[in-house]
């Protein structure tokens, strides 16, 4: 029996996933391109200025590929059941990166075309860059089903101990908390989608209670019930 309250991505999370990768792939080949040509064309005839220019350029397009990639990952995560999968999809950034400039160094350190005040300069900005490029594509906090589907469920029991209905909550389109009440000051006026917590974290990536609703729903569950102090009050008597 599947577990519902197993993460699953929309549709519309998955198709915004598929553009930012295609992004970061296009950042990634130009990156790649650009560094093709400083190596066969601005290594060769030592040129220091231009080197430089052309290192900041692909680190700048490294690390947008790079981000466009982790966001990517946030929408539409892996598994952890494949461990070489979850890795090479959360850490590609990094390893992109790193590829980005890597043969740019090696070429320029080990270049007998060039002057030595270029290869210490351009070579130590290549490599810092490479560096860079690589720890910016680092995911650190790397999504999973798994892990989604954890903090889910965390919600969910969070949400349930409060007395708050984890089935129907309400957030808004530019909102980033779901909410208990329809009629919170945050949300009231605005126009709202309505689901369970899971739908909000599924759709709109949401996992946190908005406080006011909490501090609400907190006060209304240490309040008893009218029955509750009826049926005390008999028994009493």
């Amino acid at each position: 029996m599947s577990d519902t309250n197993t993460f699953v991505a929309t549709p519309e999370a998955k198709g915004k996933a598929k553009k930012f990768r295609t992004f970061a792939i296009i950042a990634w080949v130009v990156a790649m391109a650009a560094q093709a040509f400083a190596i066969l064309k601005l290594i060769s005839d030592d040129k220091l200025v231009l080197l430089i220019v052309a290192i900041v350029g692909i680190l700048v397009t490294a690390i947008i590929g790079s981000t466009f990639w982790k966001k990517s990952n946030k929408l539409d995560p892996t598994s952890e059941k494949n461990p070489t999968r979850f890795f090479l999809q959360n850490q590609l950034g990094a390893i992109m990166g790193v590829m980005c400039l890597l043969p740019m160094v090696i070429m320029i350190f080990t270049s007998n075309t060039i002057s030595g005040k270029t290869k210490a300069i351009a070579g130590s900005a290549a490599a810092v860059a490479m560096t860079a490029a690589g720890v910016s594509g680092v995911e650190f906090d790397a999504a999973s089903i798994e892990k989604y589907t954890a903090e889910i469920k965390k919600q969910n029991k969070e949400a349930e101990s409060f007395g708050i209905n984890s089935g129907l909550v309400f957030w808004s389109k530019a909102g980033n908390k779901y909410h208990a009440f329809d009629d919170c000051q945050y949300i009231k006026g605005k126009s709202l989608s309505k689901g369970s917590i899971k739908e909000s974290w599924e759709q709109k990536g949401i996992s946190e209670l908005c406080k006011v609703c909490k501090k609400k729903a907190e006060k209304a569950a240490s309040v008893p019930k009218t029955s509750d102090v009826k049926e005390l009050m008999e028994a009493e008597n």
